[in-house]
C-alpha cells in the first residue's frame, strides 16, 4: 500500500494511537494490552478475509486500524474475546451492510452498540477522563481534524453546538448550577463521538446541509437517552438508530459519483 499524504487517515491514526496511548499510560485504562492486540488483530484479519473474499485489488490496514483503536478507547467488554467480536462485527459491516456504495454504520459505532445492546457484558467508560485529560483530548482531536483535511467539520461541530445548547438549556431550566453542565460536556468519550464516530465520512450524508440536519437529530436522540434517561451509551445507540437515514437523504438530493467524497481527494 503506498504512503499517500492526502488520505487523512494516515493522521487519524496517528491521533488514536496518542490518545489511546496515553490513556492507557497516565489515564489507568482498564484495558490490558493483550485485549487492545487482540482487538486490532481480529480488526485486520477480518479486513484481510473480506479482501480476499471480494477479490479487492489491494488490502487497507488504515480503516481496520481506526476503528479497533476507536473500539479500544471506547468500549469495555468482561472478557477479551468480545472485544475480539467486537473487532469483527465493525469491519464486516462495513462490506455487508452497504447502500450506493456506502457503508450504513460507522463500524466501530455499529459494533459497539451491538454488543451493548445484545451482549449485556459491554459498556463504554465515559468518566475515564479529567477536566486535564479532556483538555489535551480536545486539542488532539482539533489538530487531528485539521491535519487530516477531511471535511467533515461541519457535521462535528453541528453536532457539539446542539448537544451543548441542549445541556445548557436543560440546566437553565431545572436551575442547576453551571457546574453540571460543563461536567457533561467534559467527556472523552463526546469529543471521539463527534471527532471520530459521527464525522465519519463514509456514513454520513454526502451534502452539507443534510449532513447539518443528521448531526441536529442525531444530538438531539442522544441527548434525549444520555441525560434525560441516564444511558451512558445513548449517544451510540442514537447514532447506531439514525444511521439508516443517511441513505434517504444522499437520494433527496444525490451528488454526482465524481463529486462524492473520496479518501484520497476529500471534499466539501
Amino acid at each position: 500500500m503506498a504512503f499517500d499524504l492526502r488520505d487523512p487517515r494516515y493522521f487519524q491514526v496517528l491521533t488514536l494511537s496518542l490518545l489511546l496511548g496515553y490513556g492507557l499510560i497516565r489515564l489507568g485504562f482498564d484495558q490490558p494490552l493483550e485485549c487492545v492486540a487482540l482487538t486490532v488483530a481480529a480488526g485486520l484479519g477480518t479486513q484481510l478475509f473480506f479482501t480476499w473474499w471480494l477479490k479487492l485489488h489491494r488490502f487497507d490496514p488504515l480503516s481496520p486500524l481506526i476503528t479497533t483503536l476507536s473500539l479500544c478507547i471506547l468500549l469495555r467488554t468482561s472478557g477479551p474475546w468480545l472485544m475480539a467480536l467486537a473487532a469483527v462485527l465493525a469491519m464486516a459491516s462495513k462490506f455487508l451492510i452497504r447502500v450506493d456504495g456506502k457503508h450504513v454504520f460507522n463500524p466501530s459505532n455499529g459494533a459497539i452498540a451491538v454488543m451493548i445492546l445484545v451482549s449485556g457484558e459491554a459498556w463504554i467508560s465515559p468518566a475515564q477522563w479529567g477536566s486535564q485529560a479532556w483538555s489535551a483530548f480536545l486539542f488532539a482531536c482539533l489538530a487531528g481534524l485539521v491535519l487530516s483535511r477531511a471535511r467533515r467539520a461541519d457535521i462535528a461541530l453541528a453536532f457539539l453546538v446542539t448537544f451543548a445548547a441542549l445541556v445548557l438549556a436543560r440546566a437553565l431550566y431545572l436551575g442547576d448550577p453551571w457546574s453540571i453542565p460543563m461536567k457533561q460536556m467534559q467527556s472523552g468519550a463526546l469529543l471521539l463521538f463527534a471527532f471520530f464516530m459521527i464525522s465519519d465520512p463514509k456514513a454520513v450524508p454526502d451534502r452539507r446541509l443534510e449532513r447539518i440536519l443528521f448531526a441536529v437529530l442525531v444530538a438531539a436522540a442522544g441527548f434525549t437517552l444520555q441525560i434525560g434517561y441516564f444511558k451512558p451509551h445513548g449517544l451510540m445507540v442514537a447514532l447506531f438508530a439514525l444511521s439508516p437515514l443517511v441513505p434517504l437523504l444522499d437520494r433527496w438530493r444525490p451528488l454526482e459519483p465524481a463529486a462524492r467524497f473520496q479518501w484520497s481527494n476529500p471534499t466539501v
